[in-house]
């Protein structure tokens, strides 16, 4: 038996959290579309929104995410 911390999904769930580095991550959502594909929406802190430019990176964090577990993520700031 795997222990808990070796799963996939934990896994992914470090990667997740190591991706996002400076801000914290204050929410998740999986959308699953019509055609079956999941989306995992990811929400960070809105009080990290000003520092080190981190509104730019929103891209790059998809980016990686995507190469390193293959899954679709979308990382974004809550709507006021």
């Amino acid at each position: 038996v795997r222990p808990r911390s070796r799963t996939l999904t934990s896994v992914h769930e470090s990667i997740l959290e190591d991706v996002v580095g400076p801000t914290e991550i204050f929410g998740k959502r999986t959308r699953i579309g019509v055609d079956g594909s999941k989306l995992l929406k990811v929400i960070l802190d809105p009080k990290d929104k000003d520092k080190e430019n981190v509104e730019a990176k929103l891209a790059t964090f998809s980016a990686v995410y995507k190469k390193l577990t293959n899954k679709e993520a979308v990382f974004q700031f809550p709507e006021v």
